[in-house]
């Protein structure tokens, strides 16, 4: 009987052994499944989310109220505005004939400005969706964004040339308002605006194909009439980032109490932080560098929480990833696209964050 019952025992260790599901990657061991809320309405891929809260005057003494909105730039040539708590669809910006690459809100929530593919650039009145204005390119239009007082747009694309146009001079209904400012970023070869943005009222930033991020002076065309006549801003200084790699996402962020400006950029295969209270340029400016198991060669991008302690990124595969944003650790991992990761963002409270993805669905997950 002891023969037979250690041979069975033998036996059954062996069938177990053959069954047992093989140890899961410790990326998908840290992972918390969810199910994220799907936001559907676009047919082709993403390529830009931004996320802007809007509050009243008497938020900060706890008897007003707030509310977040989440716009999409999609190669449908339909950007929507949604909710940016539930996902519920709010409209939808038509008029593009082109894909739309970048779709914007002004801090306050009234304008919205996209960039298309149809070489030109538009801004509309963000709560009834009608156009105000164009703004024509000889070039696809990569990226956009408003000054922080809403005077001013800058945009930017395959041409090179970072504009900059202000938006009290453009009449309703115009369909060629003029730049009062522009800065070609190379003359010795032709390069990409992936990304820009306003630093503060007088600097911008455009993140290039050459692998530099570019900081421009615009102080100059501030309360002068340049008479129709757009003028060249100053080059204030570089951050090399990856030589060899386009500038795939950036973002600026401000954290904590001292509301310290950090820039993150996703190239290659790594997600940079740079602080830029810190001399522009100066290798003091790095903060972190990270390494992540995903490309941005084509297509994703990285976001930082409103903490500073935690990151996302997604690329070249179906997954998000977080980190930590000292050590550059995985932390969790969620899967629930069917297509690459094109765009991601953190809410403003930084309870949840957005992704974009090729199968031309947003999702909605939970922190």
């Amino acid at each position: 009987y002891e023969q037979r019952y250690s041979s069975f025992c033998c036996t059954f260790k062996k069938m177990v052994a053959k069954t047992a599901p093989a140890p899961a990657p410790a990326a998908q061991m840290t992972s918390s499944r969810q199910i994220p809320i799907v936001c559907p309405g676009h047919t082709r891929p993403l390529a830009e989310l931004q996320f802007c809260r809007i509050s009243d005057d008497t938020e900060e003494n706890g008897t007003g109220e707030s509310r977040t909105f989440l716009v999409s730039a999609c190669h449908d040539k339909k950007p929507m505005l949604r909710d940016g708590h539930t996902g519920d669809w709010i409209g939808t910006f038509s008029g593009h004939k082109g894909a739309v690459w970048s779709c914007r809100l002004d801090p306050r929530a009234n304008l919205a400005g996209t960039a298309s593919g149809d070489f030109s650039a538009r801004v509309w009145d963000a709560i009834t969706g009608k156009p105000l204005f164009g703004l024509p390119h000889k070039h696809i239009v990569k990226t956009l964004d408003f000054s922080g007082d809403s005077k001013m747009l800058a945009t930017g694309g395959h041409e090179g040339i970072l504009r900059v146009y202000a938006l009290e001079k453009c009449e309703i209904g115009d369909e060629d308002c003029k730049e009062v400012l522009r800065m070609n970023q190379r003359d010795d070869m032709k390069v990409t605006i992936s990304k820009c943005l306003w630093l503060d009222e007088k600097t911008l930033l455009a993140a290039c194909s050459d692998g530099f991020v570019r900081f421009w002076d615009v102080s100059s065309c501030l309360g002068n009439d340049v008479g129709g006549n757009s003028m060249e801003g100053k080059l204030l200084g570089t951050i090399t980032v990856d030589t060899k790699s386009e500038l795939r996402d950036m973002e600026l962020s401000r954290i904590g109490d001292t509301k310290a400006p950090i820039l993150t950029v996703a190239a290659g295969n790594k997600v940079y932080f740079y602080d830029l209270n810190q001399t522009i340029g100066s290798e003091k400016s790095l903060l972190k560098s990270h390494t992540m198991p995903i490309h941005f060669r084509n297509e994703g991008g990285a976001s930082l929480h409103p903490n500073g302690k935690k990151f996302i990124a997604g690329g070249s595969d179906l997954w998000v990833r977080i980190f930590d944003f000292e050590t550059g650790e995985q932390l969790e991992c969620h899967k629930g696209h069917h297509g690459p990761i094109r765009c991601l963002r953190f809410a403003p409270d930084g309870l949840a964050f957005a992704t974009g993805s090729e199968d031309g669905t947003i999702r909605l997950w939970k922190m």
